[in-house]
């Protein structure tokens, strides 16, 4: 198709939230009008009936790996894979080189992101300096920054110390912040390298326990509650999580959490293959906790998905399982995944979906400009679904530098045909178009 010289695109005919066919006129940035029978001259004209209208989707848990560690991955890198995977914005965990726990490395990750122009990058800082669990990072100066930090995490790591978690939840109160929590004990989970359980005790490997995370989301939800503070949860992957979870809400506490895809479809009987691909942390669990994640995140007691991206060079993979890096990609499979996981299972509707993957992980992430309405007025943050599609995953096709997809082979329904990031389309006909362009940034803005 040609694009509008005038940056006007008319949608024509699309299932807005899965619901009844009508089009959306984009123009200078907002869905200008929602209705039938639209027209507008000049615009750009995409017939879409058939797909599915979303809000773009947000993402609370990536890795983007950039400054320090380019040999995995890239802002730019990054930023186009989630564009394809229908992401307009995502959030950039801490665990780069050096560590974003300073208003400095922050503020780098932010200019990167609005350097790329494919995705809104909202740079997650880190809780403890350095990741290392000994003393607060500069949380207050991040928030300050241009990057308006929100979010803070040392995911990767658990803080595992609960005074220093006490101080870090106090904290981010002042600044209305949240701290996500990598749920992990330490001392229960030393050379862990499964899911403790029946496949570990053949397979010979040391057994990671459901309750080293479990005992730490129950810790931090007391201690959230305590101080009257926002606790995240972050890859929630036990059937006993969802539990704890469910608990604390039921109190008042104010808890949200996570499940990435690959916990609502993978289990640990995969790790029979020592297939180094299968190597996460947390790691795949078992059937039973599959399912119950995703009885959790249909009834709400899990919040929403994250994808966890987690991009690594092949030779921190291709190796032997013990000596293999954990983590997995999946901002160009999380859609996919999760339509066949929950709404071709019956369990969620595509109105649902954009709960989990759009409005909250924005709320939660206090990105004002995200996961709005399709409505008149609203920023055109917009991305078209074909439901009816099927694809093949390639790892090697992909945009993400990490080849490290556990879905390689695997045929997926669903694909993103179109993403309009603040009206603009980065991704059209299923294929990467332009980035944005931002206008300069005054010295001292605030991020928009």
């Amino acid at each position: 198709m040609t694009e509008s010289a005038t940056g006007t695109y008319l949608i024509r005919g699309a299932a807005i939230l899965g619901g009844d066919a009508e089009d959306l006129l984009i123009r200078d940035g907002v869905i200008a009008e929602r209705g039938t029978g639209l027209s507008a001259e000049g615009a750009t004209v995409i017939e879409a009936a058939g797909f599915v209208a979303l809000p773009g989707m947000v993402d609370i848990h990536t890795h983007l790996r950039e400054p320090g560690r380019e040999d995995a991955e890239t802002v730019e890198t990054g930023t186009r894979a989630a564009a394809l995977g229908g992401y307009t914005a995502v959030h950039a965990m801490a665990n780069s080189n050096p560590v974003a726990d300073t208003a400095g490395v922050v503020e780098q990750v932010h200019s990167l992101g609005r350097a790329s122009g494919w995705v809104d990058v909202r740079p997650v800082g880190a809780v403890t300096v350095g990741l290392a669990g000994e003393q607060l990072a500069e949380l207050g100066a991040m928030a300050d920054s241009r990057a308006q930090v929100r979010v803070f995490s040392d995911d990767g790591i658990c803080v595992h110390d609960p005074v220093l978690m006490r101080r870090a939840l106090e904290y981010v109160k002042a600044f209305d912040g949240v701290v996500a929590q990598h749920a992990q004990e330490p001392r229960l989970t030393a050379g862990a390298q499964m899911n403790e359980g029946t496949v570990s005790a053949v397979l010979g490997l040391a057994g990671w326990p459901a309750v080293a995370e479990e005992s730490i989301i129950a810790r931090d939800v007391l201690l959230a509650q305590h101080v009257g503070s926002r606790l995240h949860v972050c890859h929630v992957s036990t059937a006993g999580s969802v539990e704890i979870v469910r608990w604390a809400k039921e109190r008042g506490i104010n808890v949200t959490a996570e499940v990435t895809p690959h916990h609502l479809l993978l289990t640990d009987e995969l790790v029979r293959s020592y297939d180094p691909v299968y190597k996460v942390n947390p790691p795949l669990r078992t059937d039973a906790d599959v399912q119950a994640l995703r009885a959790g995140l249909a009834d709400g007691t899990i919040d929403v998905v994250g994808t966890d991206h987690a991009p690594h060079p092949s030779e921190h993979k291709e190796c032997e399982w013990a000596q293999a890096a954990m983590g997995m990609t999946g901002l160009e499979t999380a859609l996919s995944v999760v339509q066949e996981t929950m709404i071709e299972t019956g369990l969620m509707t595509w109105a649902d979906f954009a709960r989990v993957t759009s409005t909250v992980p924005a709320a939660i992430g206090r990105v004002a400009d995200q996961g709005r309405p399709l409505e008149a007025g609203e920023p055109a943050n917009v991305i078209l679904v074909d439901p009816a599609a099927r694809w093949t995953v390639d790892p090697h096709k992909m945009a993400t530098m990490g080849r490290n997809s556990p879905f390689a082979g695997k045929e997926l329904p669903g694909a993103v045909v179109a993403t309009f990031f603040k009206g603009h389309p980065t991704v059209l006909d299923g294929k990467l178009n332009t980035p944005y362009r931002y206008a300069a940034e005054p010295a001292g803005a605030g991020s928009n």
